[in-house]
């Protein structure tokens, strides 16, 4: 098998679908990301231009010129056509978009970023529109990330973690056999969290067998390194998938642990991680992504800090300066 920075060596090369002995897709996403101008840190860095701030907007502009992930995470009105907006403006300048589908019932087991599909049927639904918005165009989606992770953990019934692993099957199959371009990664969490002997198994249980791998580290802080090593143990566990890490946030690694300490959530002294790429030298890992976006926050775990997912203009600072 071959990483996605080798498509130049490896033009048309198929690989075999262990499960359906089906081809999957080839590797040919272009070797360039997509950087979303209508992004968070884009906004953050207009509006101080034309506050008269130009100092932090060249700061913030290390983060808004670099690709990141677009996140998914509800039902709204509207989701469906800024999925096929924004792999159409991908397609258009001839890159490659990265989205983040963040919506499974019972998401986060109440925790900062609590929500999610209101039950099974919706969550389908919702996965069946993206997938169409994606057809006939090339993506990596990263799925859901801590699914399979909190579900090994044992926040869940027996009953709601059996069906969260068949939602997730549902999701890979949905996206692979709408839009056959698109590459999924299903969330594994991070080499702290789950022991690769145990989370291999739940990856299989969620459909990783018939995805294009596993993703690390989303929305977390370890090294590059360990996240490789953790990897690479998780890969052999499932005959050689291939993965992606998160290296938004880990250019420092992870905060020290304590009693009370957040060290999940906003933690300061945290510096941006290595810049987006499919090319990075190793053979099982793809690519390193942004997936979670630089500068917005975990949740409100401090005073005057902004909900999950909300713009937190002094951490986007404190990360790229």
């Amino acid at each position: 098998m071959i990483g996605l920075g080798t498509l130049a060596v490896a033009a048309g090369a198929r690989e075999r679908d262990p499960e359906l002995h089906i081809p999957l897709p080839p590797r040919s996403v272009s070797p360039h990301l997509y950087v979303d101008p209508n992004g968070a840190a884009a906004v953050a860095v207009r509006a101080l231009e034309q506050a008269g701030r130009p100092g932090e907007a060249t700061i913030v502009r290390r983060i808004a010129d670099q690709p990141a992930s677009v996140w998914f995470t509800d039902g709204a009105p509207g989701h469906v056509e800024r999925a096929r907006r924004l792999v159409a403006a991908a397609a258009a300048a001839r890159r490659t978009p990265v989205l983040t589908l963040y919506n499974i019932p019972y998401r986060d087991c109440s925790g900062h970023s609590a929500g999610g599909a209101p039950d099974a049927a919706a969550y389908r639904s919702w996965v069946n529109g993206l997938a169409g918005a994606l057809r006939g165009h090339r993506a990596i989606v990263v799925l859901e990330p801590d699914a399979v992770a909190q579900a090994v953990r044992g926040c869940l019934s027996e009953e709601r973690a059996a069906e969260r692993y068949g939602l997730l099957r549902h999701a890979v199959a949905a996206l692979r056999l709408a839009a056959p371009g698109v590459r999924v990664y299903v969330d594994a969490g991070n080499p702290t969290w789950i022991a690769a002997a145990r989370i291999g198994p739940a990856l299989r249980s969620a459909g990783v067998g018939t995805a294009a791998g596993f993703a690390l580290n989303v929305a977390n802080f370890e090294t590059t390194a360990d996240n490789i090593a953790y990897g690479n143990a998780v890969s052999r566990s499932l005959g050689g998938k291939h993965f992606v890490v998160d290296t938004s946030r880990n250019g420092n690694g992870p905060a020290q642990r304590g009693a009370g300490d957040r060290h999940w959530c906003n933690p300061a002294g945290r510096r941006l991680g290595p810049a987006p790429t499919l090319r990075t030298g190793h053979p099982l890992v793809d690519a390193y992504l942004w997936v979670k976006r630089p500068g917005e926050s975990d949740g409100a775990c401090g005073p005057g800090q902004p909900p999950a997912g909300h713009w937190f203009p002094a951490y986007a600072v404190a990360l790229a300066k």
